[in-house]
C-alpha cells in the first residue's frame, strides 16, 4: 500500500503541504481535486521522490520514498510520473518515444508492445510521426502510453486529459481506468475535472491550501459535501439555511443544493425570479434570484427573464 505518515513541505520557508496522511491500497485509483495553488502537483511529485520532505515519511509497500537528497536521479523505478509538461522527445517518432525505455533483447516483443499501449491511446496511425509535429492532446495521449510502457505499479498522471478533445477524452479516460484496474496498478490523478474523480475513481482526496480536509468514497463526497468548497469543486452549488426550505423559525443549520436537485413545481415553496438561461445540451442551466442571493437549478427549457417561479427540492 501507499502511506503518507504526516508529510509537510516547502519550496522555501513557507509551507505549502501541512500534515498530510492518508493510505491508499494497491489497485486503487484516487482522484486529488483542488482548487488550482492547493497542492495537488506538489503532492505527486513528493509521492514519487522529486523534492526531499521537509517533515514526514512516504512508503510504496514498506519502502520508503526518498528525495534527491538520496538519489542520483530523483524518482522511484516502481512508479511513473506524467507531469503537465509531457516532456516528449520532439525530433524522434511516436514509437520510439513509447519504446525509449524498453528492452531491445527482443524486437518483436518491444514493437508489440509499443502496438498495444498506441491502440490503448489511439494513437497507432501516428506511430512514425516525429513528435514535434503532433498537436498537444495528440502529445499527452503519446505521454500517457510512454509512462505505461514499463507497467509501473505506481502511476501518478498531473491533469493528464487537459489538452485532449472531449469526443477522444472519453474514449481515452474508459481505455486507461480499465487498463490500470486490469492490471492492478495504483492511480493517483490530480485533476481539475468531476468527471475523472466521479467516473472512475474508488475515492477521492479534497486538498484546501495544502491540507487534506476531505478523503473518502468518491460518491460518497459527492452526494453528501462537508462544505461548500468541496460542493463547488464539482460545479456551482446552492447554499441556503434550512429555515429557507422548512419556513420553521430558529433554523439555521446550512443546507448545500446541487443545481439538478431543484425542479420547477406549482407546489414549490421557493420564489425565484429568473435572471439568464444558459444552454446546456440535454437542459438549461438558470440563475436565478432568491432572498437576494443568485442561485442556479436546472430546467428542460428556458425561462423569461424576470419571471417568479417556484422551486422544489428533488
Amino acid at each position: 500500500m501507499l502511506q503518507a505518515q504526516n508529510i509537510s513541505f516547502g519550496y522555501t520557508d513557507k509551507i505549502i503541504i501541512h500534515n498530510i496522511d492518508f493510505t491508499i491500497t494497491q489497485g486503487q485509483n484516487i482522484a486529488i481535486l483542488g482548487e488550482s495553488g492547493c497542492g495537488k502537483s506538489t503532492l505527486l511529485k513528493l509521492i514519487y521522490g522529486l523534492y526531499d520532505l521537509g517533515k514526514g515519511q512516504i512508503f510504496w509497500n514498506k519502502m520508503e520514498v526518498l528525495g534527491p537528497k538520496f538519489n542520483l536521479i530523483p524518482g522511484m523505478d516502481c512508479m511513473k510520473y506524467l507531469a503537465q509538461d509531457f516532456d516528449l522527445m520532439p525530433y524522434i517518432t511516436v514509437a520510439e518515444n513509447v519504446g525509449k525505455y524498453l528492452s531491445n533483447i527482443n524486437i518483436e516483443q518491444k514493437n508489440n508492445r509499443i502496438q498495444e499501449l498506441l491502440e490503448i491511446v489511439e494513437m497507432a496511425e501516428f506511430a512514425h510521426v516525429k513528435a514535434k509535429f503532433l498537436s498537444g492532446g495528440q502529445q499527452q495521449r503519446v505521454a500517457i502510453a510512454r509512462v505505461l510502457a514499463l507497467e509501473p505499479e505506481v502511476l501518478l498522471l498531473d491533469e493528464p486529459f487537459s489538452h485532449i478533445d472531449n469526443f477522444r477524452k472519453n474514449a481515452l479516460r474508459r481505455n486507461l481506468f480499465s487498463y490500470l484496474k486490469e492490471k492492478n496498478i495504483t492511480c493517483l490523478v490530480a485533476t481539475h475535472d468531476s468527471t475523472d474523480a466521479l467516473s472512475f475513481s474508488d475515492e477521492t482526496i479534497i486538498l484546501h491550501d495544502g491540507k487534506i480536509i476531505e478523503k473518502g468514497n468518491s460518491h460518497d463526497i459527492y452526494i453528501n459535501p462537508t462544505t461548500k468548497y468541496v460542493a463547488s469543486l464539482y460545479g456551482e452549488v446552492n447554499e441556503f439555511k434550512l429555515s429557507q426550505l422548512t419556513f420553521v423559525e430558529g433554523e439555521d443549520e446550512t443546507v448545500l443544493i446541487y443545481p439538478h436537485q431543484l425542479k420547477v413545481s406549482e407546489d414549490g415553496l421557493l420564489r425565484v425570479l429568473v435572471k439568464q438561461s444558459y444552454f446546456k445540451g440535454n437542459h438549461y442551466l438558470i440563475k436565478a434570484v432568491f432572498d437576494r442571493k443568485v442561485i442556479f437549478f436546472q430546467h428542460d427549457s428556458s425561462l423569461v427573464f424576470n419571471e417568479e417561479v417556484k422551486l422544489t427540492i428533488q
